[in-house]
């Protein structure tokens, strides 16, 4: 009797060893007592890369005439004007939003000898732009090693001017009228001090 009961107590541990084992090899379950779903994700997507939208290409409508006619001598003016008088005393109208000078507009006084500086400065960067013809249909000469240095000093002295407008102090405005003077006499004794038209730009 006794072996007997050994014998099924041997076959009990066996069966309780295999059915671990069992366990051991099958699939997890979740909470629910189901195999896990599986994942539907896949390999990761690969994401586009974003080319930046292609700028337009400058196009050059004036010529350096009409360039300077309309942005460089008016911006100039107001500078000059002020090196002889206070802004800050320009008869104002009785609707500046109205006025066509700008030392009278509703960005008069000071503020326009400082607009009209930084006018001047960006306008530099349009005198350096392919294309773009004399008056006489000539090429402005972009190309010519001093051409850059002539722009450069255009650019220093208009923010020269913008600083000194910026003090409102009239010493200040005397002293960066006279870099402006200079600025553009440089260029205008090579390239526009010509007897005849035909020759400017040369």
């Amino acid at each position: 009797m006794a072996n007997t009961r050994a014998f099924y107590s041997r076959i009990w541990q066996a069966a309780v060893v295999m059915a671990a084992g069992s366990a051991f090899w099958t699939l997890p379950t979740g909470l629910n007592g189901q195999p896990p779903a599986q994942s539907k994700q896949g390999p990761p997507k690969q994401i586009p890369s974003k080319q930046a939208p292609a700028q337009p290409a400058p196009v050059v409508e004036a010529s350096l005439a009409q360039l300077m006619q309309g942005m460089l001598y008016p911006a100039s003016n107001i500078v000059f004007f002020a090196q002889g008088s206070d802004p800050d005393k320009f008869p104002q109208p009785a609707d500046p939003s109205l006025a066509t000078d700008l030392l009278a507009s509703a960005y008069g006084k000071w503020k326009a000898v400082e607009n009209s500086s930084l006018a001047m400065a960006e306008a530099a960067n349009l005198l350096t732009l392919p294309g773009r013809k004399c008056s006489n249909g000539l090429p402005v000469p972009i190309g010519n090693a001093d051409w850059p240095k002539f722009v450069q000093g255009l650019r220093e002295a208009a923010m020269v001017s913008y600083k000194a407008a910026q003090s409102k102090n009239m010493d200040n405005i005397l002293d960066a009228a006279d870099k402006l003077t200079t600025a553009c006499s440089n260029c205008h004794d090579k390239y526009r001090e010509k007897p005849t038209l035909a020759n400017r730009c040369k």
